[in-house]
Order: C-alpha cells, then structure tokens, then sequence
C-alpha cells in the first residue's frame, strides 16, 4: 500500500498538469436542481489536524450557503468504502460531493463518469473531468513564513522538520520553510525526519525527540497530529504547526501554524457551480494564499515583536503575488534549479525531488 501510495505521488505532477482524458463540454456543467452537499471525510471530523479543518470550514460554508451539508466520518482511502458511502449520500439526494483524500481519486474518476448529474470536487485529489474537479493549495507560501517564525525564535538557528512522506508536496514545505528561516537567519538549517505515515503520533514522536536531541529548539511539521508540538512543549522547545493552530494543543510552543482555510475556496466554488455552465479547472485548482488555500495562525510569544511584524509583512508580499521559487536558487549540491528571472512551474512544484541548501535529510 505504501509502495503504491509512494508511485501515485510521484506522479502527482503528471496528474495535475497533464489531461486525464475527460474533455470539457464547451457549455460546462450545470446541476438539474438545487445544490445539496455532502462531504465524506477520510478521518474523524475531531482528528486535529487535516479532516477537523474540513469539518470546520463545513461550518463556514453551511452558514455562508444557508444550508446544511451531510458528512460522513472515517471514510478510509478504499473504493469498497468510498463508493458506497457516497452513492448512499446521492440516493439521499446529494448533488455536489465532496472529498477529502488523496486516496478517493481513483474512485471519485470512476463516480463522477456513473454519475454526470452530480458535481464532484476532492480536496488534496489527482483526478479531474467534466463534472469533477480536485483542488489543493500551495503549502509552500504559509510554511515559509513559519520558517521565518522558527528561524526568528530558534536561539541555535538548528531547525527540525517532521515530515509524513518525501513526496512532492512535502518536500515544497520543507525547502519552503528552509528559505523562511533563513531569511531570518542566513545560517540556519533544517534537519528533517520522514516518518512514512501521514498520521502516527508513536513515531512522530519519536521523530521530534530524535531531532530535539540533535540539538534542534524548533520543531516544524507535515504530518497530521499536534504531537511534534506537543513534544516540543514537553521539552521547553519551540514548534511551528500545520493543519490547524496548534496553539489549542500546545500554546506555550506553537510560534506560528499553517492553517487551511478551505471555506474560502469552497464557498465561491460551489456558487459557480450552482449558477451553472460551471467549467472544473482542467488540471485541478491548484489555489494560493488569496483564493483560499493556506493561511498563517501567527505569532506565539517566542517570536519578537519586530519579527512578527516582518513576517505579517511578508504575507502581505505574497497575497499581492510574491514567489517564494524564484530564481536564481540552487539545490544543495550547487544545481541551479530555477534560473535568474524565472519561477518554478507547477509540475516541478509537484514533483519536487531536491532540497535548497541547509536542508539536512536522510533521503
């Protein structure tokens, strides 16, 4: 499974840029009646992390929409599981599903094609087509202004990372939240540890020990639970989080967290797709800080004041269209990756294989 899983994201560039063969109609997708939304949910809608950022924005949405949307909780990533329960939520008369893994693609492909009257849209998804549409943001832009709250607080400049995957998407937050800290200090480094799993808090703990121990005083994250923060409190350190604010979990440590903000995507989504003619982006909405990607909940108290207010700067700089991948920057091993006056394209984001220098990793 993780061999497979590994194979799929390697190939997420592919997915998201190359066309999967559905061609859109040229007068789009309009629904037979009024919108009525259904959200499946890989996790418990409580997780903490990725699927409590869905349920929470379901809220925003359900006020912002007036309506109420059906969910239903622990779906895993398994079609004899997906199909069922959202073809039991269409039965009840759903007309717009919604997704919330990786692992639904292939299953959502097949849904969208048996059911042409019902719009579907998957978040973190790699499968597009007429009547479906994934969608998910660029990390990179709010972990680089945790990095610059990890490199203003950290007192060593050692940074540790733990991260799920070295995939594409993850690897654009390590080396994303690399340059943020350097900006705050042009010597600090990242030293990340890959736990193979998305959400397993025995070994993400045992991961942000590892790294504490090494020397490290803030530990970042990409993995699913608050336990690298909580760790990190534990040891009187700093961290910053990912998901969510993990303030809730660990107030004394978190400095500053990646927070999706999926209801400000959603929202006018899903009015154009109930104003009909509704056309999914063809290689999936790939969606930036401005449309509702990723925000920063910032700053804990171990950032200065001065700093905080460089980093609010920053993130000003990127809603107007600042590029973090933006040449000229070299990997680690002296490649010049993005040239003088170019910006890294979306598949090389996806399929991001190289660390910028100071990243310290075992792959």
């Amino acid at each position: 499974m993780m061999i497979s899983r590994m194979i799929k994201w390697t190939l997420l560039a592919l997915a998201m840029t190359l066309t999967t063969g559905a061609v859109l109609a040229d007068d789009g997708f309009t629904l037979k009646g009024p919108p009525k939304i259904a959200m499946l949910y890989f996790n418990a809608k409580n997780d903490g992390g990725w699927t409590q950022a869905f349920d929470e924005a379901r809220v925003k949405v359900e006020k912002a929409l007036g309506q109420k949307i059906q969910f239903v909780e622990n779906v895993p990533e398994d079609a004899s599981a997906i199909k069922p329960a959202a073809e039991k939520l269409i039965k009840r008369g759903a007309n717009i599903i919604i997704g919330t893994a990786f692992g639904y693609s292939d299953s959502f492909k097949e849904l969208a094609a048996k059911y042409p009257d019902v719009a579907f849209l998957n978040g973190s998804g790699t499968t597009n087509g007429p009547n479906l549409e994934s969608f998910y943001g660029r990390t990179y832009q709010s972990q680089y202004l945790c990095g610059m709250a990890a490199g203003a607080a950290s007192k060593t400049g050692k940074l540790g990372f733990v991260a799920a995957n070295p995939f594409g998407v993850v690897n654009w937050t390590i080396n994303a939240y690399a340059l943020g800290a350097q900006k705050m200090n042009p010597n600090a480094t990242v030293t990340v540890v890959y736990t193979g799993t998305w959400n397993d808090p025995v070994k993400e703990r045992a991961a942000a020990m590892a790294l504490i121990d090494q020397g490290a005083d803030v530990i970042g994250q990409h993995v699913d639970t608050p336990t690298p923060q909580l760790v990190a409190q534990e040891r009187g350190k700093f961290g910053t989080g990912h998901h969510r604010d993990m303030r809730q979990f660990a107030p004394k440590a978190t400095l500053c967290s990646s927070v999706w903000v999926w209801d400000k995507f959603l929202t006018p989504e899903i009015k154009k797709i109930e104003a009909g003619n509704w056309k999914p982006a063809p290689y999936g909405a790939f969606i930036a800080m401005d449309a509702g990607g990723t925000d920063i909940a910032c700053c804990g108290p171990g950032v200065p004041k001065d700093k905080a207010a460089a980093i609010m700067a920053e993130r000003d700089a990127l809603l107007k269209g600042k590029q973090i991948y933006a040449g000229p920057i070299k990997d680690r091993d002296g490649k010049l990756r993005i040239p003088a006056g170019a910006v890294l394209s979306d598949a090389d984001l996806w399929k991001m294989d190289w660390f910028v220098p100071g990243v310290i990793s075992q792959k």
